[in-house]
């Protein structure tokens, strides 16, 4: 199966005079089940409907927009995988120089804010033609929400974007049922029932039973209404019992229509056999994103974790959505027939690798409970902790014939992990399935900070880490834990960043790279960092705002670099824990008169390739990707 056309001779060549859809993307057109362009597309044509994909326009030039001519049905329009202002900026807003998503790398081939650009330009050039949004940027902005690159509240992207449609969450039903509407002759304005979608009216006459939110203006002009109105879309996540929730504007109200019902195991299964590529067009040199999943294979989606930081939930949803064995072998039997496949699979999971089924049995019928979380701040009575599937398929995995290892580098969760009282799964993870650093995520040590991070506390962490250990001497193995941890999450100040770096001079581990929190859309941590307040309780939460006290945190977490030297003395200084700077084995850093340092910022610092001054005799712990 050739790739999807990407130009108007491509087009011609196989066969079609126009097309059905045009899908405009933000991304560099890569073939393969984990982008949102390549399952889009390859379900449309599944069902008959054709496509060309417009991959990163140049948004200067009208004639990119029209060399497909009136596509059928409508356009649709995705930012790509990632936000694209996440794309384009660290946390402390300074521009990337690499986005991994165009060809070699190279920054600048798409606009920032690319859904709103493209849908503009679109409707002005096909004024009368449906333009339909979607994709992780229009999925987190469907209704106003905080923006931490113009440290503003916006409104919802279906209104500054100016599309017909918005589709949100995982799309694959939702765009079926949306073509076919089309196709039988609605017009876009008439799809105001389509669950995972958002439309907007000027009157709601038509609409009951639906929970309507503060207005646009109010959550602008206060902070307490605004998280009184994230908590409610919070609560409205679950496909089974969530509302219609309703947000007026002037002149207009934004209607989200219930999420899209997780796809079942045959719907998963479907989706995945399609005829991808796996690669990325031939057009281009090389897409860096290709790297990590080109030979892995996506195994669920959903995640019933409470991260507060995480997007995860907002988007996905918390029911777990699971792929049969079979599809799964058939998917790696696939990868195995490649040409550049070194007998590597890289992972078998999804956002959280080991959740492989619902986490209780009710919430197939009732959905996910709208006050009550699955792991915390403890595992709720009615979770069910089972791996026995997820390693049944690992088993066939890795027994096929030139597989000679399989990893899970999408992220275990430890506490779910723990939570099992059989150990046959932890026994093959230590055995079979990491290449030699384990990366789990307890995020922090202090309890205040955990308990917004929605994370377990540090004793079953330490407990974890004493059984990995344990695991590792019983099967002679000589493996890692590399801890993921955050600086700068709404509740930790300079106290709670220094009980971390006693922490982490406790155990002789720096990490090689810290990650600042990163407000992003749709996350409660967000709503924090802009309020100041819980959205749960409504209660104030310390928030570190400044860039230095940001600097100064993300550098304690590294107290033994010696650049970062100026700001940990100030740190200590200011937090009155002047106790830990000198010589005995307590301190963080010795006193030096005349010190000098410089100063730096930014998110998830790079390895610094310096000898620190202390822990030489110190062994990084090792570990992969977050969850």
């Amino acid at each position: 199966m050739a790739f999807l056309p990407t130009t108007r001779e491509e087009m011609l060549e196989q066969g079609f005079e126009s097309v059905d859809f045009v899908y405009v993307s933000g991304d560099a057109y890569v073939d393969h089940p984990s982008f949102g362009c390549a399952i889009i597309t390859r379900t449309l044509q599944a069902y008959g409907y054709s496509c060309a994909i417009l991959p990163q326009p140049d948004w200067h030039n009208d004639e990119e927009f029209t060399q497909f001519g009136e596509p059928r049905l409508g356009f649709l329009v995705s930012a790509g995988n990632i936000d694209s202002m996440v794309n384009h900026y660290s946390v402390n807003k300074r521009r990337r120089d690499k986005d991994s998503y165009s060809d070699e790398g190279v920054m600048g081939k798409r606009p920032d804010r690319p859904t709103i650009v493209y849908t503009q330009i679109l409707k002005r050039l096909f004024p009368h033609k449906p333009v339909l949004i979607g994709g992780i940027e229009a999925s987190l902005r469907r209704l106003s929400h905080y923006d931490y690159w113009d440290d503003k509240v916006r409104r919802s992207i279906l209104i500054d974007s100016q599309a017909d449609l918005l589709m949100y969450g995982m799309g694959e039903n939702t765009i079926i049922e949306v073509a076919d509407a089309l196709n039988s002759g609605l017009r876009a304005e008439d799809l105001c029932y389509i669950r995972g979608t958002c439309w907007k009216t000027k009157a709601l006459e038509y609409l009951s039973d639906y929970v309507l939110l503060p207005s646009y203006e109010a959550v602008c002009a206060d902070k307490h209404t605004y998280a009184k109105s994230f908590h409610i879309q919070h609560e409205n996540i679950d496909a089974i019992a969530a509302s219609v929730l309703v947000e007026p504007y002037d002149g207009w109200y934004v209607v989200q229509n219930q999420p899209p019902l997780p796809l079942t195991q045959e719907e998963m299964d479907f989706t995945y056999s399609l005829p991808y590529e796996r690669t990325y067009h031939p057009r281009y040199t090389y897409i860096p994103a290709i790297e990590e999943v080109q030979f892995s294979i996506v195994s669920n989606r959903g995640c019933f974790g409470s991260c507060a930081f995480c997007a995860i939930t907002h988007h996905q949803g918390r029911v777990i959505s699971t792929r049969s064995r079979d599809s799964i072998v058939d998917e790696a039997k696939r990868i195995t027939e490649m040409p550049n496949f070194k007998g590597y699979i890289h992972d078998v999971g999804g956002p959280t690798a080991n959740f492989s089924r619902e986490a209780c049995d009710k919430q197939r019928e009732y959905g996910a409970c709208k006050n009550r979380e699955c792991l915390f701040p403890k595992g709720c009575a009615n979770l069910k902790v089972d791996h026995s599937r997820y390693l049944e398929i690992l088993r066939a995995v890795r027994a096929l014939p030139r597989v000679k290892k399989v990893f899970i580098r999408s992220g275990i969760r430890y506490d779910y992990l723990m939570y099992d009282k059989n150990d046959e799964f932890f026994d093959e993870l230590v055995q079979h399935h990491i290449s030699g650093q384990l990366k789990v995520a307890p995020e922090h040590i202090n309890a205040a900070v955990l308990d917004k991070m929605g994370k377990p506390r540090k004793e079953l962490y330490l407990k974890f880490v004493d059984k990995f250990k344990q695991k590792n001497e019983q099967f002679n193995r000589n493996q890692f834990i590399v801890p993921y941890l955050m600086s700068s999450h709404p509740g930790s100040d300079l106290q709670a960043a220094i009980e971390l770096a006693c922490y982490l001079k406790k155990i002789h581990y720096t990490p090689k790279q810290v990650q600042d929190f990163y407000p992003t859309p749709g996350t409660p941590a967000t709503c924090m960092y802009y309020t100041g307040l819980d959205p749960k309780t409504m209660r104030p939460v310390y928030v570190a705002r400044s860039y230095e006290e940001k600097a100064m945190q993300r550098a304690l977490m590294q107290f033994t670099y010696p650049q970062n030297y100026d700001l940990v003395y100030k740190a200590l200084k200011t937090a009155g824990r002047m106790d830990l700077v000198g010589n005995s084995p307590k301190c963080l850093i010795p006193y030096r008169k005349g010190h000098t340092g410089n100063k730096f910022a930014g998110g998830r610092q790079k390895e610094q390739h310096r000898k620190p001054y202390a822990n030489k005799a110190s062994k990084p712990q090792r570990g992969g990707k977050r969850s």
